[in-house]
């Protein structure tokens, strides 16, 4: 039999087999009704673009580590982020990141002494006021961790993995500072 020639005695096999959209509609909208109804009422909702109270924002120091450095990339065309050339009271909000800390501690060895595991972290410390010096975030720390086996012979890959991994922390800090700062209310820029 030719590709693509309707043929009527396999189509009822294949039918039965492989039922199409009209045999398993009932089934998947009732699936998804259900699946949304139980979403819906426990409070789940997508995150959407953050609203921020404050349309300029100055980071300190200018240009900073990867994470200011991030962060200024992630305000996107909502915020404003000061260039290093304009004052610092033009901004409604002034953030200090500082003590950008990369650590690699061996948490795991093997009889022999060979280390099998390491704990990265990453700490960064940072404090927010606004132009007037009013604080609004006493310093605060924000540490990640994440845990990486460790192969001698795997070495160029598992620094590649490394690599990601403080990536992937490095990303998680400036949603969580993101975050805090979308928690800030109109009333506290006063």
């Amino acid at each position: 039999m030719k590709p693509g020639v309707f043929n009527p005695v396999v189509w009822p096999s294949l039918q039965r087999r492989f039922p199409g959209p009209a045999g398993l509609s009932r089934r998947n909208v009732g699936v998804a009704m259900l699946a949304t109804g139980l979403l819906a009422g426990c409070g789940f909702k997508l995150r959407g673009s953050q609203v921020f109270a404050f349309s300029r924002i100055a980071i300190m120091p200018n240009p900073g580590g990867p994470v200011a450095q991030e962060l200024r990339r992630s305000f996107g065309p909502v915020v404003q982020v000061l260039a290093a050339d304009e004052p610092v009271t033009q901004a409604q909000l002034v953030l200090h990141v500082a003590n950008e800390q990369r650590e690699k501690v061996v948490v795991g060895v093997n009889a022999s002494g060979q280390v099998r595991e390491f704990q990265l972290r990453m700490r960064v410390r940072l404090r927010l006021t606004t132009a007037k010096g009013k604080e609004l975030i006493e310093d605060a720390e924000i540490l990640q961790q994440r845990d990486i086996s460790f192969n001698e012979t795997a070495v160029l890959a598992k620094e590649a993995e490394e690599t990601l991994l403080y990536r992937d922390m490095q990303t998680d800090i400036v949603q969580q500072i993101l975050r805090r700062l979308a928690a800030i209310q109109p009333t506290q820029l006063d």
